[in-house]
């Protein structure tokens, strides 16, 4: 796990071809915008989950103190 994070220049280079032969050109683009319009709805879910936490509930009945 440690060495995924150090990947030299020349790893990363050997990575986009071997996807690149995998995928094809054309694949790539479809592949890049896929992976884009994922995280943005990742991103969007992340802000209305914030966004639900910092809003009070209104449907859990409040707790009275006997």
């Amino acid at each position: 796990m440690i060495f995924a994070f150090m990947a030299g220049p020349w790893q990363i280079v050997i990575c986009i071809l071997v996807i690149a032969v995998l995928f094809g050109g054309k694949k790539i683009p479809e592949l890049a915008r896929a992976l884009g319009k994922a995280k943005g709805e990742f991103s969007k879910g992340l802000k209305e989950g914030e966004q639900e936490d910092e809003l009070p509930a209104k449907d859990e009945p409040k707790q009275v103190e006997a």
